[in-house]
């Protein structure tokens, strides 16, 4: 599972951005997939997460702001981030964990995307 990601860039408090994850390689089914960051001098944290049975996950810190949603037609996951404050400024790891499998999937295990560099300024 190759994952790609894109979207981030440098943004004013209270401004938008648009993360995108694109999942490529061998299929899976039954899976979480969402974002996780690492900010400078902290662990890597998850933001938001989707499952394949569409429920989802946020981080206390960004509930109300983000929203993470799904094309299942292009195996691509959003995340929509608004209201975006100088503590949101990380690096954004999209990931992937496969929960189950059959032989014909990808295996099961956690597939990381590259970082893609988001910047708040105040």
């Amino acid at each position: 599972v190759q994952l790609q990601a894109s979207g981030g860039g440098l943004v004013q408090a209270g401004g938008s951005l648009t993360l995108s994850c694109a999942a490529s390689g061998r299929r899976f089914s039954s899976y979480y997939m969402g974002w996780y960051r690492q900010a400078p001098g902290k662990q890597r944290e998850l933001v938001a997460r989707i499952s394949s049975f569409s429920s989802t996950t946020y981080a206390d810190s960004v509930k109300g702001r983000f929203t993470i949603s799904r094309d299942d037609a292009e195996n691509t996951v959003y995340l929509q981030m608004n209201s975006l404050k100088p503590e949101d400024t990380a690096v954004y790891y999209c990931n992937v964990r496969i929960t189950s499998t059959n032989r014909y999937q990808a295996s099961p295990g956690d597939y990381w995307g590259q970082g893609t560099l988001v910047t708040v300024s105040s």
